[in-house]
């Protein structure tokens, strides 16, 4: 695989564990009102930083294995609300849009995104994005950092819906140009026709969405893939589900590549469930973006963790469940580059929104068994005698 970021050093490790590094004195963008640091947030700050921004600022804070990095606030989204002809394209567009008319639904979506991605950022806000991000890639000894451009929008993981994937996140920008380039795209994906689509239909207005955008390192993964820390088919929560498959996890979102999963029993800490996929495809960075390519024959059809990885990452799972005390849905990464037993990186995290809702039942009631998970483990090798 071709590279453009070097083997991850002990004082980049650092910055991935949320060990703070050595002080330095106070940067323009450290002091821009803009810009905020996952390794500095405060609770005051998770208005401003929408869902995703906010979870990996609190994550950070609590020590959990988050790849550093800031956050751009939704500050710099609202001045676009100032340009009176911007707004006015947004609105002439949205009131045109036909929800029930997906080819209709796509013009207007590429009409606002086209117009957002033209419009000028203010010279202070540029400056603090590229002073953000020059001041990054000095920390972690590039000239230009590859990093992940994520947006995170105001109205992610509400009580009643879920806007995850909804908005565009870009992976291995490299340099302050695309950095900037990228911001603006995120920025526009607020308006993807089926973030405009699936605000109309859970009764939710355009005008009531911000966006903030993170700027993450980028980890180099071996394998990655989700995990819930219930039973997303039963609602158990003593175990955690992991999927996973090789390389990034774009095969899998897409649907191109059906991953390995595992259910991962809480208490015993043991593998009780495994169902092996043929993986096909893995995405990687080659170096010029990110792209499919065929995985070796021998892999395919090869587990992409060990059993102890796959107990790491629940354990992962685990912490952040404990952090959030309710259950999550977690996307994690296995970085090549670092060793084992610290090579698990959590993405991101946020509430689990189907199971988590209903009522548990009571173990009087008679159809909750704490034990019944245990049983079946202990009992299944004997029936497969």
């Amino acid at each position: 695989m071709c590279r453009s970021c070097p083997t991850v050093t002990e004082e980049e490790w650092a910055q991935f564990a949320a060990v703070p590094l050595p002080e330095k004195e106070p940067s323009v963008a450290e002091s821009s009102p803009y810009i905020v640091w996952f390794e500095d947030f405060t609770e005051e700050d998770r208005p401003r930083l929408g869902g995703k921004n906010a979870s990996l600022g609190s994550m950070t804070s609590a020590g959990l294995p988050v790849p550093p990095g800031f956050a751009i606030t939704t500050d710099a989204f609202e001045t676009l609300r100032a340009d009176p002809e911007l707004v006015s394209v947004v609105r002439t567009a949205l009131a045109s849009h036909d929800a029930d008319d997906p080819h209709k639904l796509r013009q207007v979506s590429a009409t606002i995104r086209a117009a957002i991605e033209a419009h000028p950022i203010p010279d202070d806000i540029e400056a603090a994005i590229r002073a953000a991000y020059e001041a990054f890639s000095e920390r972690c000894g590039l000239d230009a950092v590859g990093v992940a451009v994520r947006s995170s929008a105001t109205a992610e993981d509400q009580p009643d819906a879920s806007f995850a994937g909804q908005q565009d996140t870009y992976l291995w920008i490299e340099g302050a140009d695309a950095v900037v380039e990228h911001v603006r795209r995120c920025w526009s994906s607020v308006f993807t026709d089926r973030a405009i689509a699936y605000r109309h239909t859970m009764g939710y207005p355009d005008s009531g969405i911000s966006m903030s955008v993170g700027i993450q390192k980028m980890v180099d993964p071996r394998a990655s893939g989700v995990a819930f820390t219930l039973n997303p088919t039963t609602g158990d929560r003593s175990q955690v589900a992991i999927d996973a498959s090789w390389g990034l996890g774009e095969a899998v979102v897409s649907g191109e590549v059906t991953p390995d999963n595992f259910l991962v029993d809480k208490v015993l800490r043991c593998v009780v469930e495994r169902k092996i996929s043929d993986k096909h495809i893995e995405y990687r960075h080659d170096g010029v973006g990110v792209r499919p390519c065929p995985v070796e024959e021998d892999r395919r059809t090869e587990p992409c963790l060990t059993d102890e990885e796959i107990c790491d990452v629940a354990a992962m799972a685990r912490r952040a469940e404990k952090h959030y005390g309710v259950p999550q849905d977690v996307e994690w990464a296995l970085d090549k580059d670092l060793p084992a037993g610290e090579n698990i990186i959590l993405l991101q995290a946020r509430p689990e929104t189907v199971w988590s809702r209903k009522p548990r039942e009571s173990v009087s009631h008679g159809t909750y068994d704490p034990l019944a998970s245990i049983v079946s483990t202990l009992v299944a090798p004997i029936k497969k005698k």
